[in-house]
């Protein structure tokens, strides 16, 4: 896992082809705003979010957020453990996010 800032994770995301933004926030959470083209894997629901993660890729590269960036750390954790290549913490979560957003 790399812990990136807010604009590093933003340019590294858009300069990567192989990217998959995933979200890993609650459902009531994702409803008040997310980042466009991001997958919602609630890391709250245990081994349901394990089921989910082990039908991912493990060759794409992750940049993963939450609200604050701590549950997007730990699920990065868990991704590599998994055997995932690359993935990428979003330092602030979606709290401090800058870029492009849905409501």
């Amino acid at each position: 896992m790399k812990e990136l800032k807010q604009e590093e994770w933003r340019e590294k995301l858009s300069q990567d082809d192989n990217a998959v933004i995933l979200d890993v926030r609650t459902e009531e959470e994702v409803e008040e705003g997310y980042i466009p083209g991001a997958k919602n894997i609630d890391i709250y629901k245990g081994q349901e979010f394990i089921d989910e993660v082990d039908q991912l890729d493990p060759d794409k590269n992750y940049y993963v957020y939450c609200r604050s960036g701590k549950r997007s750390a730990q699920a990065c954790t868990i991704l590599d453990q998994k055997g995932f290549k690359n993935t990428y913490n979003l330092i602030g979560g979606f709290s401090e996010w800058q870029g492009e957003k849905k409501e």
